[in-house]
């Protein structure tokens, strides 16, 4: 298999046949977006989001047939335990509202045009290509450097994740998959685990013994104590 890289800016606008630019493509999935390192900007709504939306359309408009789209479990809003795409969300930081706001502009879309999307909900992942603000990315650091100690929350909180490799391999079958067409399907584990169980077995894993200093972080205001992912739809697309 041969990959072809074409660099494109999102910022720099439409002046272009974007699906004849991209060598008219059978299927788009969108992974791209920028300013993740701050959840809280007003950049996602009034600068990210309607990139994208230009982006997008303009594939559409050009000729592709076939969209998948990741977005995120912060679109669920402040809703705690088991998480399903049948719930009403209630989005509630910018970032959360913008890829909401893109779901619904692109099902909006489907009015105009003839073409069909799959909205793929990421939970937590952790491996190579993380982010270097991430508690996996800091913790591998951490381990690297020989720290004595590490700096963490209270680590009660429940969470949802997978390795990167699982991830991108759920993205692909969800991707070629035709069971769910035009509607939303969960990226996740399906397993609910506290941070504290998560960063203690990777430490374990590694065989490596660090102080871990609970505590230190305060709980992020953003994101509700225990959420995690109903994977049903996920298992269906995998035992097909």
């Amino acid at each position: 298999m041969t990959f072809e890289y074409i660099k494109y800016n999102f910022n720099d606008g439409i002046g272009k046949d974007l699906f004849e630019f991209f060598g008219k493509p059978d299927q788009l999935i969108h992974l791209a977006w920028e300013g993740l390192s701050n959840y809280n900007s007003p950049s996602h709504m009034d600068v990210i989001f309607p990139n994208h939306c230009n982006f997008i359309e303009s594939m559409i408009a050009g000729g592709l047939i076939d969209v998948v789209v990741t977005g995120t479990c912060f679109e669920y809003g402040m809703i705690e335990g088991r998480l399903s795409e049948d719930m009403e969300i209630k989005p509630e930081n910018p970032y959360a509202v913008a890829k909401d706001s893109l779901r619904r502009f692109i099902a909006d879309l489907q009015n105009r045009h003839s073409f069909t999307y799959k909205w793929i909900r990421l939970f937590y992942m952790y491996g190579e290509g993380q982010s270097k603000t991430s508690l996996m990315y800091l913790l591998d650091k951490a381990i690297q450097d020989k720290d004595k100690e590490f700096n963490m929350s209270g680590g009660e909180q429940l969470r949802d994740f997978s390795p990167i490799d699982k991830v991108v391999r759920n993205i692909s079958l969800i991707a070629k998959q035709n069971i769910y067409i035009n509607q939303v399907v969960n990226c996740c584990s399906g397993n609910p685990i506290s941070i504290k169980k998560l960063v203690e077995n990777y430490l374990k894993e590694k065989k490596y013994i660090i102080k871990l200093n609970f505590d230190y972080y305060p709980y992020p205001d953003y994101e509700p104590m225990d959420f995690w992912g109903c994977d049903l739809k996920l298992k269906r697309i995998l035992a097909d």
